[in-house]
């Protein structure tokens, strides 16, 4: 059994190495959006995001490898016609190819969700691609409802 903890300058390595497993799935899926190697974040952004109290970044580690993660923002809202109210958003949530069944990215999800209640949230928020069914899939299966589309049309220039 693992544990969850904030991630650290000591996890950059595996961090990287997951975002590069992400980045796969998303080329995969969109490759005119997604190139097929790079990163999404320097270091030093990955560092700044882990020292960032609003951007908290939580790893699962089991004996001492770190097999998954979810990045997060909290975001508030409260203009215009929005009721005031704060937010956080589900930037990102990965477990390592190798882990997969698991359950490790239910405890991460269920993790996330007692901070977001801690945080006095008001509801967990999300993208999921349409071209990753498994992610959509298990957010669903996590209890999350379609909030709305966000759609698209590719023009040929």
């Amino acid at each position: 059994m693992g544990t969850i903890r904030k991630a650290e300058p000591r996890d950059l390595g595996a961090v990287n190495r997951l975002l590069g497993q992400v980045l796969a799935i998303h080329h995969a899926g969109r490759p005119d959006l997604f190139k097929p190697t790079g990163k999404k974040y320097t270091d030093d952004e990955l560092l700044g995001i882990f020292a960032d109290p609003g951007t908290p970044v939580f790893v699962y580690e089991e004996d001492g490898d770190v097999l998954g993660y979810a990045f997060c923002a909290i975001n508030q809202q409260g203009s215009g016609s929005l009721q005031p109210l704060t937010s956080l958003y589900l930037d990102d949530l990965c477990v390592d190819e190798s882990a997969r069944g698991k359950h490790i990215g239910k405890s991460l999800f269920e993790y996330v969700k007692a901070f977001a209640k801690e945080k006095g949230c008001y509801n967990i928020t999300l993208h999921a691609w349409d071209r990753n069914p498994d992610a959509v899939a298990f957010y669903k299966a996590m209890g999350m409802d379609i909030q709305y589309y966000s759609m698209e049309l590719i023009c040929d220039l």
